[in-house]
């Protein structure tokens, strides 16, 4: 019997559908803010929370290395959540989640500095950090594999690409902020108290966000295999069932992610500090055209989320990682014209949205039984190991070796990308991979 029972064949949408995207993407929106608003106040942060007479190039690197932490820990809150989100449900994991968030950046917003309270500043703010990166490891793969179980298989494209395009919000919001910070403040008033502002904010939200999600219900497929689940399954670890009956899903699902890892990482997070270190822009154009860019991320999340749902997996897959290597080459290769950032910076965004289809493959990959555990190991494993190497790598090269190692890094990983989906396309591979119960 198919695990997806619960769903009709083919449907449209219907209103607890709608219902379950919306709380879903609202709440990883204001979770997402949570964890990535560190990047957008990093330049600042490193000034507070190291000694001030280290070179500045240091303390920016062992600030992104506080940030690279709290990707470095997701494969352990991921594996945990997943685990029991597998055996107890997803939604009591799925709201779990936020509260581990939204706790950790309020008390960012209230952290002594390095001047009040020395080497404990640095270290608190690194636990801080740990913190939210387990809460992200549960959050993410938990999302996509929610709103995956809730919708009719034919909309499952477009559901993962709303929600990634919601995850995508709370980094708009984190550029908002700041952009609104430094328009508003002087930089005075930002180092003495303004940083403190969207941590807090943050975490109030946070912790709204996880009494909405109250309303959610748990997925109608877990309920249905709930049943009918063997006592001898109920005995295994998933993640042991993932990487003994799943490793080729389980080794492709990691490399898209760290595609997924660079397009978000470094075009998206990292481009707006880049252009004003390396390419000479102020933090409001930076952030402006960054603003642009995100707002085409979220449209062509959704975008390409339908195209899944429409076309083939692989030719989707293989033409959107072209159209982003090609796009971010030009971007990159036009920054020295400050008037082509407007325009250039949001098509590259738009681009990079093609990783929001990736998750369409990991939830359809992986059955329902072991399918929060696969794609929350996947996806967390290898953004760890992305995740923690990436800052620091760009950090360096850019500064030492060619402001252009960004570009070198972030069109090589879509030309990855695009190998994948000529693998998937020539040798007819993509169905061999999909589970059964969702296909």
């Amino acid at each position: 019997m198919s695990d997806f029972v619960s769903h009709a064949p083919l449907r449209k949408l219907n209103n607890q559908d709608y219902k379950t995207l919306a709380l879903s993407a609202l709440g990883g929106a204001l979770e997402f803010y949570d964890f990535i608003i560190f990047v957008f106040f990093s330049i600042t942060i490193s000034h507070l929370f190291f000694p001030q007479d280290m070179p500045q190039w240091l303390s920016q690197v062992q600030t992104f290395g506080i940030f690279a932490a709290g990707y470095l820990i997701r494969p352990f809150g991921g594996i945990v959540m997943a685990h029991f989100g597998d055996l107890f449900g997803r939604k009591r994991m799925f709201t779990l989640s936020i509260l581990l968030m939204a706790l950790p950046t309020l008390f960012i917003g209230c952290l002594p500095t390095y001047a009040s309270i020395g080497i404990f500043a640095p270290i608190l703010l690194l636990l801080m950090r740990l913190c939210q990166g387990l809460a992200v490891g549960g959050e993410v793969p938990g999302a996509w594999t929610f709103v995956a179980e809730h919708v009719p298989r034919n909309k499952i494209g477009l559901a993962c690409g709303i929600l990634t395009s919601g995850l995508s919000l709370g980094i708009l919001l984190g550029s908002l902020v700041s952009t609104v910070m430094n328009k508003s403040l002087s930089p005075a008033q930002m180092v003495d108290w303004g940083w403190r502002i969207p941590f807090i904010i943050g975490g109030i939200f946070g912790l709204i966000a996880m009494y909405l999600r109250r309303w959610l219900k748990e997925t109608p497929i877990f309920l249905e295999i709930q049943k009918r689940k063997q006592q001898e399954q109920s005995q295994k670890l998933p993640v042991v069932t993932v990487l003994t009956q799943y490793l080729p899903q389980t080794i492709l699902s990691m490399l898209l992610t760290w595609v997924l890892s660079a397009g978000i990482m470094v075009i998206m997070l990292m481009t707006p500090i880049l252009l004003q270190k390396q390419f000479g822009y102020s933090a409001i154009e930076a952030l402006q055209g960054n603003i642009l860019a995100i707002i085409g991320l979220i449209i062509s999340c959704t975008f390409y989320g339908m195209m899944m749902d429409k076309f083939a997996l692989a030719k989707v897959l293989l033409i959107g990682c072209i159209i982003a290597a090609v796009m971010i080459a030009i971007f990159f290769g036009s920054l020295d014209n400050a008037q082509l950032l407007f325009i250039t910076y949001p098509l590259a965004g738009f681009s990079v949205g093609i990783v929001g289809s990736f998750a369409y493959f990991m939830v359809k990959v992986f059955p329902t039984s072991v399918r929060y555990s696969g794609v929350s190991f996947s996806f967390n494993m290898a953004y760890a190991i992305a995740g923690g190497l990436t800052p620091l790598l760009i950090s360096f090269f850019s500064d030492f070796v060619s402001k252009m190692a960004p570009a070198i890094y972030v069109v090589g990983l879509f030309l990855l990308g695009i190998l994948i989906g000529l693998f998937l396309l020539i040798n007819n591979n993509t169905q061999k991979y999909i589970a059964k119960d969702i296909s």
